[in-house]
């Protein structure tokens, strides 16, 4: 934990440093990370991890359904950013040829990547200490995580363009990620997976609360961009119902989600990769959190693993 903290510090000083450049805060996170992965504090495999010594605790479950290649992957990341109280969770649902290939590079780099650019803003904008509203913190909280998000998905989406090794250009992938950070989640989703908080209702029955939107080409917002663009969505007719995005002169890719890394293919017209980053206070009521991918993710589901998790006392504890 000593060489944990001296890391952190080190990475602090660099950021206000007026020298230091992208590259060392950079190396310095993805530092932070290789020695988080050799101290057993990143769980990328099916499994389930202790957090913060206590009897909460993270799991992590994949397997591979009837398509042939599991494109999807996951991440736990205990002690995030060296701070006893925050944890980092993510899941991504890859996505065409190479999709397999970009979900591993996306969980790869977000977490570094978004705990330097969290460090940066934190550094050139610290919380203001004359303000005494905890309403008023929280709020800076958020937008410090909304802008470090913001940030790292530009930066992942362009360095995987950049990539020579992983073809992206018909490929691509999902995120959806959650930091902790004491009693506040913070939820930033990139895609069309979901985030599900059990919670308990005033009869005391366990009750499912969404905090993702699914972003799919037939919301409005997301289709008026797409059309904006050039882009154009439309089921096809042997799927009615699911609407897909398709390039303006093609009958490709035909992406049945909005937002997503890679598919450069179709970035130009309406894709994107922005996040949507939403924070909640987590109370006593709170149970537990489901991240799970677009195959998985009916209520059916969430209900049955919300019924099965908490008879057996396996699910990620707030």
């Amino acid at each position: 934990m000593r060489q944990f903290s001296s890391m952190l510090n080190g990475l602090a000083r660099s950021l206000r440093g007026k020298n230091s450049g992208n590259d060392d805060r950079r190396e310095a996170a993805e530092a932070m990370a290789k020695d988080a992965k050799r101290n057993d504090m990143i769980l990328r495999s099916s499994g389930s991890v202790n957090v913060d010594g206590s009897n909460n605790f993270a799991s992590v479950f994949s397997k591979r359904g009837r398509k042939g290649v599991n494109q999807d992957c996951a991440i736990v990341w205990e002690e995030f950013g060296c701070q006893s109280d925050m944890l980092f969770c993510g899941i991504f649902d890859g996505h065409g040829p190479w999709g397999h290939f970009v979900a591993k590079k996306v969980r790869e780099s977000m977490p570094s990547s978004l705990l330097c650019n969290w460090q940066e803003t934190l550094a050139q904008a610290s919380l203001d200490p004359d303000t005494d509203l905890e309403s008023d913190k929280k709020l800076k909280r958020f937008h410090t995580w909304k802008h470090s998000y913001l940030k790292t998905c530009a930066a992942v989406d362009r360095k995987l363009e950049q990539h020579r090794k992983i073809d992206s250009f018909y490929s691509g992938t999902t995120a959806l990620t959650i930091v902790r950070q004491g009693d506040l989640i913070y939820v930033a989703n990139v895609g069309d997976s979901r985030a599900v908080l059990a919670t308990t209702s005033d009869d005391g029955d366990l009750v499912p609360i969404q905090l993702t939107l699914d972003f799919k080409p037939n919301l409005p917002q997301e289709a008026e961009r797409i059309i904006q663009c050039k882009g154009r969505v439309f089921c096809l007719h042997d799927e009615p119902g699911v609407h897909r995005v398709w390039l303006p002169d093609e009958e490709s890719p035909g992406l049945a989600m909005s937002r997503a890394f890679g598919d450069y293919c179709i970035k130009d017209y309406g894709l994107i990769s922005v996040p949507e980053v939403t924070q909640r206070h987590i109370t006593c009521r709170d149970q537990f959190v489901v991240l799970a991918t677009d195959g998985v993710c009916t209520y059916t589901y969430i209900y049955r693993s919300f019924d099965r998790n908490l008879r057996n006392g396996s699910a990620f504890d707030l």
